[in-house]
C-alpha cells in the first residue's frame, strides 16, 4: 500500500503546461470583462510556455544525439584498439563478437551512403535538427517578450486601474500556493544535482562564485538514457561510455548550498510578493493571488533548481518591498547587480527615484553590497582577482563567439551591438523620464529593463524569466500608486505618510 500511495512521479512538462494554463484561466481570468488588460496579460504569460517547451525539446534532442555520437565513437575506438592488439580479425567466424563489431563498423557507412544515393533529396522534406528546434523556441520566447516589453512601457499611461481580484478567496489561493511550493521544493530535494556549464557565468559577465554551484534539474526525463556495454579493452582513468565531466556528481557541500539557496530564494519571492500586496498595495488578496500565479507558471516548475534564476529575482522583490528604506533597498539591489551583472543598469532608474530624498543612503547600501561581494571573490583562487572583478562588472568587449542561446544558434552575434546600445539608451531614458517617479513606475520599468536584457544576453537570453516575472506580476495586479513618491513615503520627507495605507477592505 505504501508503494501505491507514495509513488509520486513528476508530471511531464507538456502536461504541466496544459494544467497550469487551465488553472490560471479559471482563477484569474475576468469573465465579465473579456477585453480587459488583465486578460491580455494572462494570455501573454500563457504564451511563454510553448517557447520554453520547444527550447528544452531542442536541448533534449541535442543531448541524445551527442550521447549516441559518443557511443559510436567509443565502439569504433574499441574496435581499433582490438585490431591493434590482435592484428587481423577473421570475419568468417560468426561467433566472434569482435569480428561482428568490426564488420558492423566497416559496413555501416557504406550502406548508409548507398541508401543516400537511392533517395532523391528533392522528394523528402528536410527534417528539423535539434539546433533548428531550439532556435525556433528562442525566437518564440523573444517574440512574446517583445510584446511584454511594449506592455510594460505603456503601463504608466494606464491611469484607471480597477480592482480585479482573483476568482477565489485568499484562503483557497493560499492553500493552492502552499502545496504547489511543497511539491516543487520536494523536487529540488529529491533531484540529483549535476555540474552544468549553464549554471552561472562562464565566459560572460557575472559573479564567478556562481560557477561553484551545481544546477538541480527538476524536469522528468522524457527519453531513456542510451546504455551500451562497456568495451572489451578500456584505458586507465577512462570514464564509462556515455559519461562526461559535466555529468559527474557535485561535491556534497555545494549540493547542500545549492538546494538551500534554491528553496530559500523561491520562499523569499513568495513571501516578498505577498508582503508587497499587503503593505504597499493595501490588498492582501492580490498579493496572495500574485504569488500563487508565480508558483503555477510552467517556468517556475521547470527552473525551480536554478539558483542563478531564482536568487536575483528574490533580491529584486525584496528591494521593492523595502523601497521606503533607501539603505536596505540599496543593499538588496547592489547584491543583485553584483550577482548577475545585468541589474547594474537598474541603478540609474532607482537613483532617480531617490534623487530628491534618500539617494545618498541608497548609494551607500549599493556600495556596501558590492564591496562585500568583491571581498568574497578572494575565496575563489582559480583566477586572479582582477579577472573576477572584470567579469563581475562586465569590463570586457562583447563576445562574438562560443555563445549560447539564439546568438549561438544561427543569429549573427554582431547584431547584439545595436541591441546593447538600445538597452543602454533605455536605461538612461528611464533615469530622466518621468521626472517624478512613483512606486508603480519603479516596479514596471525595473521589469521592462530586465525583459530588455534578455535580447542581448549571450548565454540563454529569453530563459532567465525569473528576473522579470515577479515584477511583471506585481505590475499586472498593482493599483494606482501615483502618490507613492520618495518625498511622501521615506522617513524624513516633508510629507511622510504611514508605512501602510489603511483601506476599508483591510479593516473588514
Amino acid at each position: 500500500m505504501g508503494e501505491i500511495l507514495l509513488h509520486y512521479k513528476r508530471p511531464d512538462p507538456t502536461t504541466w503546461v496544459y494544467l497550469s494554463s487551465f488553472l490560471t484561466i479559471g482563477l484569474f481570468f475576468v469573465f465579465h470583462r473579456c477585453w480587459s488588460m488583465r486578460n491580455l496579460d494572462l494570455v501573454l504569460l500563457i504564451l511563454l510556455a510553448p517557447g520554453l517547451l520547444i527550447v528544452h525539446e531542442g536541448r533534449r534532442r541535442q543531448i541524445l544525439e551527442n550521447e549516441e555520437a559518443r557511443v559510436r565513437a567509443a565502439e569504433m575506438e574499441a574496435v581499433e584498439t582490438v585490431r591493434s592488439v590482435t592484428g587481423d580479425i577473421d570475419a568468417s567466424k560468426p561467433d566472434d563478437p569482435i569480428a561482428a563489431m568490426a564488420a558492423m563498423a566497416d559496413g555501416s557507412s557504406s550502406e548508409f551512403e548507398d541508401d543516400e544515393q537511392q533517395i532523391d533529396s528533392t522528394d523528402v522534406p528536410r527534417r528539423l535538427t535539434a539546433i533548428d528546434v531550439e532556435r525556433y523556441g528562442f525566437i518564440w520566447l523573444l517574440s512574446i517578450q517583445v510584446l511584454i516589453l511594449i506592455r510594460l512601457l505603456l503601463d504608466p499611461l494606464m491611469i484607471r486601474r480597477p480592482l480585479l481580484d482573483p476568482n477565489l478567496t485568499s484562503g483557497g489561493l493560499l492553500f493552492i500556493g502552499v502545496w504547489l511550493f511543497i511539491f516543487m521544493m520536494a523536487n529540488v530535494i529529491t533531484s540529483t544535482p549535476r555540474m552544468q556549464v549553464e549554471q552561472g557565468p562562464q565566459l560572460g559577465p557575472g559573479y564567478s562564485l556562481m560557477n561553484m554551484l551545481p544546477a538541480i534539474p527538476t524536469r522528468p526525463m522524457q527519453e531513456p538514457t542510451v546504455v551500451v556495454a562497456q568495451p572489451v579493452i578500456a584505458t586507465d582513468n577512462a570514464l564509462p561510455v556515455g559519461t562526461t565531466d559535466n555529468a559527474l556528481p557535485s561535491p556534497t557541500r555545494y549540493v547542500i548550498l545549492a538546494r538551500f539557496l534554491a528553496i530559500f530564494s523561491h520562499l523569499a519571492i513568495v513571501v516578498g510578493i505577498i508582503s508587497i500586496g499587503y503593505r504597499h498595495f493595501g490588498n492582501m488578496r492580490s498579493g496572495v493571488g500574485c504569488a500563487t500565479l508565480y508558483l503555477m507558471l510552467p517556468y517556475t516548475a521547470q527552473m525551480t533548481g536554478r539558483v542563478d534564476h531564482a536568487l536575483p529575482a528574490a533580491l529584486l522583490v525584496w528591494a521593492v518591498l523595502n523601497y521606503r528604506r533607501p539603505l536596505i533597498a540599496g543593499l538588496f539591489l547592489g547584491a543583485t547587480a553584483g550577482l548577475v551583472y545585468y541589474p547594474l543598469f537598474l541603478l540609474p532608474l532607482w537613483a532617480s527615484f531617490y534623487w530628491r530624498l534618500g539617494v545618498r543612503r541608497f548609494a551607500l547600501g549599493v556600495g556596501i553590497s558590492l564591496v562585500t561581494m568583491m571581498a568574497l571573490l578572494v575565496v575563489d583562487g582559480s583566477l586572479p582577482l582582477g579577472h573576477h572583478l572584470m567579469r563581475m562588472f562586465g569590463l570586457m568587449m562583447p563576445l562574438m563567439q562560443d555563445l549560447d542561446g539564439v546568438w549561438g544558434l544561427g543569429w549573427e552575434p554582431i547584431y547584439r551591438l545595436p541591441i546593447l546600445v538600445g538597452f543602454l539608451l533605455l536605461s538612461g531614458f528611464f533615469a530622466i523620464w518621468p521626472a517624478q517617479k512613483n512606486l508603480g513606475t519603479l516596479i514596471g520599468f525595473s521589469a521592462a529593463l530586465m525583459v530588455a536584457a534578455q535580447f542581448w544576453h549571450a548565454y540563454g537570453g529569453g530563459l532567465y524569466m525569473a528576473w522579470f516575472l515577479p515584477l511583471l506580476l506585481l505590475t499586472i495586479v498593482r493599483p494606482n500608486l501615483e502618490d507613492r513618491v520618495a518625498l511622501k513615503v521615506i522617513d524624513g520627507g516633508r510629507l511622510a505618510a504611514p508605512r501602510r495605507p489603511r483601506i476599508a477592505a483591510d479593516v473588514a
